[in-house]
């Protein structure tokens, strides 16, 4: 049989581009791609970049404070125009986008900009009814932001919409205590906004080391967060002023905007998956194998639509996988094992790589070593800023399990003890690593005894 093309992708971010650059450019083959909305995804227009720009940002009252410790009196920030910001943003990210456009042009990738659908195992089709053929097409339409099901949660926002504001609101509510609630109350708080953040958790950034999620938790409040945990809201309602919000517990408070960061759900409604023999998973997440490939062999999925792990790099990975497997002949799988990441709070990052020590010791015998200080430059400015360096070792084979970094630039410093933990480095080994003085990150190879030891797994 004949196809139109030989790789159709369905989505145009991280993972999805990835994959036709490389089946296209390297590989030779035919590809075409669809993108409904903006090329670059979740990761490049409504997420990672924009947020840790936005991240930069907020940065700037705490600067001015921690510099008047250093003698500049007059150090201050008066006054953020989100209105210079954002126009700025929206430059930057019209860039990438461009960017991300040109570079799978070139690589000989043709770019359909409309939603496109399955129709068969074979046949996918555009928004404007046009229909093409693909020997194998690739799913990579990631994720949407979720919402959690109460009266009169349309008038809230989700987490896209915090990049498209026209103006900051006065008070905020967000809900939610995962990374993206989290880094958003950061933000929020940090460009002045009166934040009030509501979890029902006990301690936010659930799924982390719970050393660090406290250490995370009381972070928020110390830079001026509402932090309200154990409180869910039951319902909004709208008002003259903004949106009234009832919680659980039975109070009422009115906000001037209500942002919902309680997750994402796989992209996968209108997608004509019906058309086909693929199989979901019970949230909705496309099931494959170890090789991306789902239960229909000429239809793969890469991504956040996967749920696996949902990380941009991730995506990429698979991604690039794929293209290699299928059209480089050279079969390369993803492993999952090992991934690190970071949370951006400020002024202390959270980044994990490997195990927590909660996963550790449900696993067997593991030796804590755990370090809790005030940096060198917090601490001479009188600010109370915390940081945590850990690692989780096997006291029978020293492998170092997993390292987690609660402290300023902890996405920096994850990023390379992620090598050698990849590559399964023993407690010996950093040991045997000279030390960079001063830094915080010295903490690492420097200490000697575990401070705690739990000899009988969870028990």
């Amino acid at each position: 049989m004949n196809f139109d093309y030989d790789l159709f992708v369905i989505g145009g971010g991280s993972g999805g581009v990835r994959a036709a650059r490389i089946a296209a450019g390297e590989h030779g083959a035919k590809v075409g791609l669809a993108e409904e909305s903006r090329m670059g995804g979740t990761c490049v227009i409504r997420g990672c970049v924009p947020k840790k720009l936005m991240i930069f940002a907020s940065t700037a009252t705490m600067m001015a404070d921690e510099m008047r410790g250093y003698g500049w009196c007059d150090a201050d920030a008066h006054h953020f125009d989100w209105t210079m910001f954002r126009a700025k943003l929206d430059s930057e990210l019209k860039r990438l986008e461009m960017a991300y456009t040109t570079n799978a042009e070139r690589a000989g990738v043709e770019i359909h900009h409309q939603r496109a659908k399955l129709a068969d195992h074979h046949t996918v089709e555009l928004a404007d009814g046009t229909r093409f053929t693909a020997k194998h097409i690739l799913i990579a339409v990631g994720g949407r932001p979720a919402r959690i099901g109460i009266p009169g949660e349309e008038l809230g926002l989700v987490s896209d919409d915090l990049f498209l504001l026209d103006k900051l609101p006065h008070r905020a509510l967000l809900i939610g205590g995962g990374f993206i609630a989290c880094e958003f109350a950061t933000i929020l708080n940090g460009l002045g906004v009166q934040t009030v953040q509501a979890y029902r958790g006990d301690a936010v950034l659930r799924g982390f080391d719970l050393e660090a999620r406290e250490m995370a938790t009381q972070q928020l409040s110390d830079i001026g967060v509402d932090l309200r945990l154990g409180l869910s809201p039951t319902r909004l309602d709208k008002t003259d002023g903004g949106v009234a919000v009832s919680f659980d517990d039975g109070s009422n408070e009115e906000f001037d905007a209500v942002f919902f960061a309680t997750g994402r759900d796989p992209y996968t409604g209108d997608l004509g998956l019906e058309n086909t023999e693929v199989r979901l998973k019970k949230n909705g997440a496309i099931e494959v194998d170890e090789w991306s490939q789902t239960s229909v062999p000429s239809i793969f999925a890469v991504g956040d639509v996967t749920d696996r792990v949902n990380l941009t790099p991730v995506a990429i990975r698979e991604g690039h996988a794929f293209a290699d497997t299928v059209f480089g002949n050279n079969a390369r799988k993803v492993s999952h094992d090992i991934v690190a990441s970071a949370v951006y709070l400020r002024p202390a990052e959270l980044g994990t790589v490997g195990l927590t020590e909660e996963q550790a010791r449900e696993r067997g015998p593991v030796d804590v070593y755990s370090a809790v200080f005030r940096p060198m430059r917090s601490m001479f400015a009188g600010a109370n800023t915390r940081s945590l360096m850990k690692l989780l070792v096997d006291p029978e084979t020293d492998k170092v399990l997993g390292c987690h970094i609660f402290g300023p630039e902890a996405g920096e410093m994850i990023q390379l003890a992620a090598i050698p933990i990849t590559m399964g480095a023993t407690k010996a080994d950093f040991d045997a690593t000279m030390a960079v003085h001063p830094t915080a990150a010295e903490e690492l190879v420097t200490m000697r005894h575990p401070s705690r030891r739990h000899p009988q797994g969870d028990e």
